[in-house]
């Protein structure tokens, strides 16, 4: 579920909270579902919902089903990669609309390991939004680069699959 408490809406200590009003609105299912289809519309066709996203995590779920299953029954490997990199990206978003100055940013690598076959609905969890903080609030000339790691678990919470999921920030001039 969604935790729309204000204790997350609060300034960090880096001073760069999470964009409070953009965050609001990606929570709400209607907003979600239309941004996806005018932006992601492949996501949107799979089904993605955006679970929860606070100043610590943020959790993204995919259905099993026809429309993210392989000829052999299972979760396709495409189909998680997006919900993985889903679950990073709302919080580089977020965070790099909250910085000051604009920042870029955008995923260089991915890399995946697949524990489990999936079959059902999964949900991919990022954790580590804090010290992504730090990378979006280092994103200077040269840039930084944070390695975020999601972890999808099935239905029945058994972890199926993990990916590491490389972002770039950078400030523009």
């Amino acid at each position: 579920m969604a935790d729309a408490g204000p204790a997350s809406l609060t300034p960090t200590r880096d001073g760069v909270p999470l964009d409070a009003a953009l965050r609001r609105r990606l929570l709400n299912p209607l907003f979600f579902r239309a941004y996806l289809w005018r932006q992601l519309p492949l996501a949107a066709l799979a089904g993605l919902r955006l679970d929860s996203v606070d100043d610590e995590a943020c959790t993204v779920s995919i259905p099993g089903g026809f429309r993210t299953r392989n000829p052999f029954g299972s979760m396709y490997f495409a189909a998680q990669a997006m919900a993985a990199e889903m679950s990073t990206g709302v919080p580089a978003l977020l965070l790099a609309r909250s910085a000051p100055g604009s920042v870029a940013f955008i995923v260089r690598e991915v890399r995946g390991e697949f524990l489990k076959r999936i079959l059902t609905r999964a949900r991919f969890t990022f954790s580590g939004i804090a010290a992504m903080r730090g990378a979006v609030g280092g994103a200077g000339g040269d840039g930084s680069v944070y390695v975020a790691r999601s972890e999808g678990v099935d239905e029945s919470g058994t972890l199926a699959s993990v990916f590491e999921v490389t972002w770039s920030f950078k400030k523009r001039p």
